[in-house]
């Protein structure tokens, strides 16, 4: 029996074919979506180069849920990821992104978890709809005062840029 965090390795042959070492037979994006929503850790690796694949096929899967009901993501947001590619800030946007998913994911288990064992999914579902008005002022909240971090933040760093060229005589940057 393998450990809960023993990597697994999936292999990805030129026919596109994706092959579970573990089981030793061929799987679909199906199955490495049920290894991702049972926390399995997995890499999925091309036969022949031995490149490390595994962004590329959950960047697949979450093609195939984007087109296949509601959608997660707008055409807005999508747009505004992929104006932040080559940006200054692309950096943190991506450790930001990964910071509020964590964020969101550990709230989500705490709402779930004392109640899955009490109540069915109807009821659970009806809570959920009658919470999501609050949710959704709570996450507006929590997303306005994230930006007013990062422009407090850029603020002082125009400061402290702004210092630090002084003694160069370098104009510093208006506004």
């Amino acid at each position: 029996m393998r450990k809960r965090n023993e990597q697994r390795i999936i292999k990805k042959y030129p026919n596109r074919r994706l092959y579970d070492t573990q089981t030793s037979t061929y799987i679909t994006l199906a199955d490495v979506k049920q290894m991702v929503l049972a926390n399995e850790v997995f890499e999925v690796v091309d036969v022949k180069s031995n490149e490390n694949l595994t962004r590329s096929i959950l960047l697949q899967i979450i093609l195939e849920e984007e087109a296949g009901g509601l959608p997660l993501f707008s055409s807005t947001v999508l747009s505004q990821i992929i104006r932040s590619y080559g940006n200054v800030m692309q950096g943190m946007l991506g450790s930001y992104l990964e910071k509020n998913m964590q964020a969101f994911a550990e709230i989500q288990s705490s709402l779930t978890e004392p109640s899955q064992h009490t109540m069915n999914n109807d009821t659970w579902q009806q809570l959920l709809s009658m919470q999501a008005p609050m949710m959704q002022g709570m996450m507006s909240n929590y997303i306005e005062q994230s930006k007013n971090m990062f422009l407090q933040m850029q603020e002082q760093m125009n400061q402290q840029a702004n210092a630090m060229f002084k003694g160069f005589n370098v104009k510093p940057n208006d506004k």
